[in-house]
């Protein structure tokens, strides 16, 4: 992974507009849609990996490959998290987490345990904002302020990150990828996030269940209890269909 780049080197780089050259900073709101090839890939992301992957970002991965990344934003804690990384602690399996400044600062026993375990630890910004709405500087504040404090904290390069509310533009992808980092998005995710509205537990499974596909990129948020509760069965479907959960 490239190394962060200073603020001293940043700073030259804006003013010769190396991010702003002929890239857009349009805001994309991101969603992979309903609509599936024969594969059971979403069309959505499919089209998006083909338009921005090589600007850096990852939002499904290769369709000959029978594996699947596992990702979880963790915006604020909720008293699941602990329990999660006990059910991939037994499952055997690594996941990502995508974490802010927040978080971290209120929480840094997970997140030490999440580096412990083997576990990726990923950048969500330091507070949390519409990334296309800040100018170049401000982007590269956001990733790199988080990224120091995890590493001056806990001894930890992070290299992959996810725009808050899937928001993102083609400035935001240069910027990132020029601090080293992939943007990571997803293939599948579901609202999951409203804590006083939770899903049916049996809804919840047979949702997740019945999209999975090659190289698919899961978002679940850590505040759920159903994800919690059905986690250990999802992740057993996952492994007796033939899947892999990797690393990232």
């Amino acid at each position: 992974m490239k190394k962060i780049i200073t603020a001293a080197v940043l700073s030259a780089v804006l003013a010769l507009n190396v991010f702003s050259d002929g890239l857009s900073s349009k805001k994309i709101a991101y969603g992979m849609g309903v609509e599936t090839d024969s594969e059971n890939r979403p069309l959505g992301a499919i089209q998006a990996q083909a338009q921005y992957g090589d600007q850096g970002a990852l939002f499904i991965g290769e369709p000959e490959n029978k594996r699947l990344w596992l990702t979880f934003d963790e915006g604020y804690e909720n008293g699941c998290t602990s329990r999660i990384l006990d059910i991939l602690q037994a499952k055997n399996v690594k996941a990502v987490f995508f974490v802010t400044y927040d978080y971290a600062e209120k929480n840094p026993d997970l997140i030490r345990r999440m580096i412990d375990e083997g576990h990726t630890v990923g950048n969500h910004t330091y507070s949390h904002p519409s990334l296309p709405e800040c100018t170049d500087s401000e982007i590269y504040d956001e990733l790199s302020k988080l990224h120091d404090y995890i590493s001056d904290n806990f001894g930890y390069e992070m290299y992959v990150m996810r725009p808050p509310k899937g928001e993102f533009s083609e400035k935001v992808l240069a910027v990132a990828k020029d601090l080293g980092y992939t943007t990571v998005l997803w293939s599948f995710a579901y609202q999951d996030w409203l804590t006083d509205n939770q899903p049916d537990e049996k809804f919840a499974f047979d949702k997740i269940t019945s999209k999975t596909h090659n190289g698919a990129v899961y978002l679940l948020h850590a505040v759920s209890e159903t994800n919690t509760k059905i986690l250990p069965d999802v992740i057993d479907y996952w492994k007796t269909s033939g899947y892999i959960i990797t690393p990232m």
